[in-house]
């Protein structure tokens, strides 16, 4: 074995990792039972809050393999193997949505027989919004996810053991079909989650809001543990500022994506002002929430430009790291956004619970867990990628 090969071989991550992430999982599932006996509407609407953004987390991650693979970059080889890892959490989807399934009635008003009879909205939409339907697509596009996962991954590691450059040919063919699957499944899953909380307002853009705010997460969350990993020496010491530069640029560049889609669609329903559109932001404008909107707007896209703007920001690791855990937690809180103010009661403004602040606990103790879970079986960079050389050579 040459001396190139041993500086790429897996390495035990730390076993206090795992022990971090139990007891967050722990508290935050005490926290979150807890939650569904104190409130249990409340907890419900945070625990789709945490689903989707796990969503995010997940299908953004496998969105990223896909895209390194149709535009043959190099630069990203080095990571690929991390983004793989975070689309892990895939499969876990098919477990963790269980619970919203089973209180629907809470979350959804058009799955209600007695709102149809009455609603003739509603009535119109229920070929679409129906309950057996929305469970066959809601498992139908987690087995689609997974599928693709699953030969992405298989043919990713098998290509370690071989070294064989016809499978990346095949996830190049693979990654091709997922790109337009990916367009359609993500915005339906939007639709039926996000968008039918509120079942008498739509947006035609909605799916790609969801979108932009899906691949901030996942680029947030492939920064954060690549710069932390790089931190504590676990990729080749040839991967430098220069590799990093080019995360910083993506997240910088989907920041504006996803300002641009927000205005776009806030300024086209504004202007055709239609009441089964307006409808939606005129909630986001009452009472305290006119405040959530603002801050939305700094947090979500202010904060991280003016962060991200210059080139050495880029390339700083310290920097990166905050942006990372800054955008992490903005996608969260525009999912808040999205979520809480549909909730019956919050017609008005924002009444405080702790339970908001609880799932999100959970959600870091399961990331942590997937990740080390699947990272001690795997070497953390695909080292029979034919492109890792160039990938670990490559410089602005």
């Amino acid at each position: 074995m040459s001396q190139t090969e041993v500086t790429y071989q897996k390495k035990e991550l730390p076993a206090k990792l795992n022990k971090i992430g139990l007891i967050l999982l722990a508290v935050g599932v005490a926290l979150g039972v807890l939650g569904f006996f104190v409130d249990h509407t409340r907890a419900i609407f945070n625990y789709l809050l945490a689903y989707t953004f796990l969503i995010s987390i997940g299908v953004g991650a496998l969105f990223l393999v896909t895209l390194e693979y149709v535009t043959n970059a190099d630069w990203s080889v080095p990571f690929r193997r991390i983004v793989e890892i975070f689309a892990g959490i895939i499969p876990f989807l098919a477990i963790l949505v269980i619970p919203l399934l089973f209180n629907m009635h809470d979350l959804f008003h058009w799955s209600q027989k007695e709102v149809l009879a009455t609603d003739k909205v509603l009535a119109g939409k229920a070929p679409y919004l129906n309950v057996p339907f929305f469970i066959i697509r809601v498992f139908g596009f987690i087995g689609i996810w997974f599928l693709f996962y699953f030969f992405l991954f298989r043919n990713s590691l098998k290509q370690d053991k071989t070294g064989n450059q016809n499978l990346t040919t095949i996830n190049i063919r693979i990654s091709a079909i997922f790109i337009p699957v990916f367009a359609i499944t993500l915005s339906l899953t939007a639709t039926d989650w996000l968008m039918s909380i509120e079942p008498h307002w739509f947006s035609t853009i909605f799916g790609v809001y969801y979108f932009s705010g899906t691949v901030i997460a996942a680029l947030a969350a492939v920064t954060l543990a690549v710069v932390l990993l790089r931190e504590h020496g676990y990729f080749d010491k040839r991967i430098t500022n220069d590799h990093l530069y080019s995360l910083g640029a993506l997240m910088f560049a989907f920041v504006n994506f996803w300002g641009y889609i927000a205005f776009s669609q806030f300024m086209l329903i504004w202007y055709a002002d239609l009441p089964e559109e307006t409808s939606w932001f005129i909630q986001r404008w009452a009472g305290n929430w006119a405040i959530f909107s603002i801050l939305l707007i700094i947090i979500q896209f202010l904060v991280p430009y003016i962060a991200l703007l210059s080139q050495p920001s880029k390339m700083n690791p310290k920097r990166l790291k905050f942006v990372a855990i800054w955008l992490l937690f903005a996608h969260l809180y525009d999912l808040f956004w999205i979520v809480i103010p549909s909730m019956p009661g919050m017609e008005k403004g924002y009444i405080f619970s702790w339970i908001d602040f609880v799932f999100p606990i959970a959600i870091v103790g399961v990331v942590i867990l997937i990740f080390n879970m699947l990272a001690k079986r795997v070497n953390l960079m695909p080292i029979g990628d034919p492109k890792i050389k160039r990938g670990l050579d490559f410089h602005l």
